[in-house]
């Protein structure tokens, strides 16, 4: 959650009593789980509208997926992952690499010898 750890944790109840005092913890934890109930209330509200305001040709249209990482890991490993029929995201990458080692075997490449000058592809420059 959030990346904190017990230490973290303690610190920050530790700091809460401090600012807050014993009397009034309580009662600012209950309005702090309040707010975040909203919040989360107001979110999943959001989502709903944005989806039916989309209409049934973006039935699972998941705004997780406009996440840069997410659509970039979707896009380029979404065909992969569906040869794989839901085996592990690992997979897809070891059969990117074992694809890619097979294309550029030892012997497609051509080794020069000492003092040989490698070809020059004016079109690639």
């Amino acid at each position: 959650m959030f990346g904190l750890g017990w230490p973290e944790v303690v610190a920050l109840v530790v700091i809460a009593l401090l600012v807050f005092g014993p009397e009034k913890l309580p009662q600012a934890a209950a309005q702090a789980g309040k707010t975040l109930r909203n919040l989360r209330q107001m979110a999943n509200n959001a989502k709903q509208d944005l989806r039916s305001g989309l209409g049934p040709e973006f039935a699972d249209f998941d705004p997780a997926d406009l996440n840069p990482k997410t659509f970039v890991r979707k896009h380029l490993t979404g065909d992969l992952e569906d040869s794989w029929n839901g085996a592990s995201s690992a997979a897809p990458t070891a059969a990117v690499a074992s694809a890619y080692a097979d294309s550029y075997s030892a012997d497609a490449a051509q080794e020069l010898g000492y003092g040989e000058v490698p070809p020059y592809d004016s079109e690639a420059t």
